[in-house]
């Protein structure tokens, strides 16, 4: 019965993370053309404005259920400093001063950094499949980024601030699975709130220097673009995204989940060939075949090994 509930646990997990990156992969459809015109402070801020307001109506009605006043939510402010403030800002700031093809291959080390971050904090090292699974991913996202060309930007300080990103997300990944008093919807909760406060007062701020206040608070109502990328990213990515991304590493841990990053870029190529008929080149089809190739290798079996084995079955806030 007990190894019937987590292989059960496991597969909602590998689902759930799966579903979770193709969901962020589709992204890429929906900020490629505003990104240019649009300050990334804006975006983020009204992006998890609409998600806040959005995930407190789903509380309100009781399709999510969240107990902050019993529990509190001390225990979570490092993981709302890591992600999404810290993370988010790293990676939009670090993207711009940085050349697509830079960023793009010095993200592909997160699932690395995710799991030396596990090794180090939770104390649990990846299994030699989950090792060999998860280089064999991230060499095939290099091999995406890096077909179409490599330029450099020599921006020491874009580098360093894509470093960052890394280190925030890895250590996003293990607070997420080193905390089991809340549950997934909790934490994607306090997360939201926290982007939507701090994304929010610093856009509120930019646009006031910039005098360009009323265009930043009318951005939704007046650019249909822009209305339907925050619907996507708010609702799609930010509520249904993270609330599945927690509650995948609460299930499986931070190895695990780490394997399956490369689907979101798997994702954004073929929403790019199909959707907006981009071309695509046989080394993307190789790095593509190496990603699914890399989450297999990673995930054969069920030989995750929780270092709580006696965690109990929990109800993760989803009504």
């Amino acid at each position: 019965m007990k190894q019937n509930t987590n292989q059960r646990k496991i597969i909602i997990g590998m689902v759930s993370v799966l579903i979770g990156e193709v969901l962020f992969g589709f992204s890429y459809l929906f900020t490629k053309d505003i990104t240019t015109d649009i300050s990334p402070l804006a975006l983020l801020s009204w992006r998890f404005v609409f998600a806040f307001a959005v995930m407190s109506l789903c509380v309100k009605i009781g399709w999510f259920q969240i107990n902050l006043k019993e529990k509190g939510f001390k225990k979570l402010l490092p993981l709302m400093l890591v992600s999404p403030v810290l993370y988010f800002l790293a990676e939009a700031y670090g993207i711009a001063r940085t050349t697509a093809s830079e960023s793009g291959m010095i993200l592909a080390a997160i699932p690395i950094a995710a799991l030396m971050a596990s090794a180090v904090v939770l104390k649990e090292r990846p299994t030699r499949p989950q090792a060999i699974g998860i280089g064999t991913t991230v060499s095939g996202v290099v091999m995406v980024v890096l077909v179409k060309g490599l330029q450099a930007s020599f921006d020491v300080i874009g580098y360093i601030i894509l470093l960052a990103a890394i280190v925030s997300y890895s250590l996003f990944s293990v607070y997420i699975q080193k905390n089991t008093e809340h549950t997934a919807v909790e934490k994607t909760y306090v997360m939201i709130g926290a982007g939507a406060i701090v994304f929010s007062l610093m856009a509120l701020i930019e646009s006031g220097m910039q005098n360009r206040l009323k265009e930043f608070v009318m951005l939704p109502f007046v650019n249909v673009k822009f209305l339907i990328a925050i619907i996507y990213l708010g609702i799609l990515c930010s509520v249904c995204g993270f609330v599945l991304y927690n509650l995948a590493i609460s299930y499986i841990g931070t190895n695990r989940s780490a394997s399956f990053v490369g689907i979101s870029t798997l994702t954004a190529v073929l929403a790019g060939v199909v959707i907006l008929k981009e071309q695509i080149l046989s080394g993307q089809v190789v790095g593509m075949l190496l990603i699914l190739c890399g989450v297999y290798i990673a995930n054969r079996g069920y030989g995750y090994r929780p270092k709580d084995k006696k965690e109990k079955n929990r109800n993760h806030g989803v009504g």
